[in-house]
């Protein structure tokens, strides 16, 4: 295919997919089909065409639409009306009063009991009003097994820009410009990282995309390559061309099954039309994408780690210097980002990087994608600009506390962050607002937790997470976050002293400051975060040696 083909595919494209004035579109992530989402896209089309309405009315099958908790997710387009926990045994009856009586049914439509009207528009609601989407934006709406649909709502668009009316250079200074930084945790500049692998020269490069998403209560990325896989493609392409590399691999998570099935479609389909192979739409520009499945090791999210275990080695991290930039997979210069990363890229090159940091704070630029989990009334997927409040978030689009309940605090960050007291819930969700307070943005996790959550047992519980994630390569994660572990354990137990407390934040410091990797050096952070602020649970466990020596002698 050359470039004039694809114009015209586009142009097809476009005219096939918006032919119908509407659109019955099903939510077909993981949390929906675990619902029974599969049979209910498949009454939605029997029904369509047993109503007359196959003219009218295309069935859809999409990604997340966010609201996890509540599906299966139906919605209608053009009205944006969604239909919650739908049934398959409902949708007969749900289609006719959508399309026939005109009278949507008001039991399953979404936040119906908090609206008088009979329509509900999503895009009013404030878990839907309140987000900003760039990477989501066509999540829940276009068919993600579906190349053409992708192409028909602009999909390559921007790859076919960068290829053929900017230089690599050209492509560089937007990302630098957008002030993109890295969605994986660390906030890295994208278009620095990007300018480091272009200026070394290499007869070989490579691109991988980092999709070992392990964090507990993190989804983020796995909605990405369930319901836009081709963003993320597209994306790395892009990243391909601008750095000079020929090859890429995308390393996802092996739980990620849906995952891997829609980005290996995706794939397939570009190949197939020419996008991915030699000298792509007719330039000299030759590119190739790999998956490789990773085996549920957390340290692989770590960049050298991921790098051992794609070249086939133990998935163990490296010293660095020399950083991947220089010196990555089998010793060639290499890009590494995140899935989240990967798809700003496009929407960045197609309207500018001027557009992208308009959004988003000073030193945070864009949109940051989180994972609702935990004690939260409407837990899922949701986008929103990088600063907006915690607040705003938990409560606003989140809806709160279920049953009127206290909100107590907020993980983020996953095993690598901390907790975010009630007394801070108007933080600026961004990088620098999140390290003040002793956490970390990371990939995009956040777990809610309510007045009956334990602080200390929280802290137990993801350093138990790190111990038994440690690769074990170095002695101060490997015995470090062993010994802070026991240590918490006995004071959940009732059997821990002044004397634990000051140990664990002494061994704290030794293990966030000699070990090898971010595994290590970030294992303490739910630990500190919550002595830090709530240092009252901890002294309300404590005993006394006294006490401890007595109970000793009494056994």
């Amino acid at each position: 295919m050359n470039r004039q083909e694809l114009t015209v595919m586009a142009d097809q494209a476009k005219t096939k997919h918006h032919h119908f004035s509407k659109k019955v579109c099903v939510c077909c992530g993981t949390s929906c089909m675990a619902s029974n989402a599969e049979k209910v896209l498949e009454q939605v089309q029997q029904n369509i065409d047993a109503l007359g309405l196959k003219d009218e009315v295309e069935a859809n099958l999409t990604g997340c639409m966010g609201l996890c908790n509540q599906g299966p997710l139906v919605k209608v387009l053009p009205d944006h009306t969604i239909y919650q926990k739908v049934e398959p045994e409902e949708v007969a009856d749900l289609l006719k009063a959508q399309f026939v009586d005109k009278q949507p049914k008001k039991d399953k439509l979404l936040f119906a009991d908090t609206r008088p009207e009979p329509f509900v528009n999503a895009n009013d609601d404030p878990f839907f009003k309140k987000q900003h989407k760039i990477i989501l934006k066509n999540c829940g709406v276009i068919n993600p097994e579906d190349i053409e649909e992708y192409i028909a709502y602009d999909g390559y668009k921007a790859f076919d820009k960068a290829l053929n009316s900017m230089l690599p250079e050209d492509v560089i200074a937007e990302i630098k410009h957008s002030r993109l930084r890295g969605r994986g945790g660390a906030g890295y500049p994208t278009g620095m990282k990007w300018e480091t692998v272009y200026k070394y020269v290499n007869n070989q490069k490579y691109v991988v995309c980092n999709g070992d998403e392990g964090d507990p209560g993190a989804f983020m990325n796995r909605s990405v390559l369930e319901g836009n896989p081709h963003s993320v493609l597209e994306g790395m392409m892009i990243a391909g061309y601008a750095v000079g590399a020929s090859k890429g691999y995308a390393y996802i998570r092996g739980e990620y099954r849906l995952a891997i099935k829609r980005f290996e479609t995706a794939l397939k389909q570009a190949k197939k039309l020419g996008l991915l192979g030699k000298n792509i739409l007719g330039s000299n520009f030759s590119f190739e994408v790999e998956i490789r499945i990773g085996a549920g090791a957390f340290v692989c999210g770590e960049e050298t780690a991921l790098i051992a275990s794609i070249e086939g080695k133990r998935g163990t991290p490296s010293p660095r210097p020399p950083y991947p930039a220089e010196c990555g997979l089998w010793g060639k210069p290499t890009l590494i980002n995140n899935v989240e990363t990967y798809a700003n890229i496009a929407p960045i090159i197609l309207n500018g990087g001027e557009w992208f940091s308009g959004t988003g704070t000073a030193k945070s630029a864009g949109t940051k994608v989180f994972a609702l989990a935990g004690k939260i009334k409407y837990s899922g997927l949701i986008e929103v600009p990088m600063g907006t409040s915690l607040r705003e978030i938990v409560f606003d689009i989140g809806g709160g506390i279920p049953g009127d309940g206290e909100f107590k605090a907020a993980q983020t960050g996953g095993p690598s962050g901390g907790c975010i007291p009630e007394q801070h819930l108007d933080v600026g969700m961004d990088y620098e607002s999140l390290m003040s307070l002793g956490s970390i943005m990371g990939s995009g996790g956040l777990i809610v937790m309510d007045k009956s959550s334990d602080m200390v047992d929280v802290a137990r519980f993801f350093m138990e997470f790190c111990m038994d994630e440690s690769c074990g390569k170095c002695a101060p994660c490997r015995v470090g976050t062993r010994m802070m572990h026991d240590l918490l354990q006995r004071i959940v137990d009732g059997k821990g002293t002044q004397h634990d407390v000051d140990r664990l934040q002494e061994l704290a410091v030794y293990v966030k400051e000699a070990s090898l990797c971010g595994l290590g050096g970030s294992a303490p952070n739910p630990l500190l975060s919550t002595l830090r602020h709530f240092p009252e649970e901890y002294a309300n466990r404590l005993v006394s040696p006294e006490v401890l020596i007595h109970q000793h002698l009494e056994l």
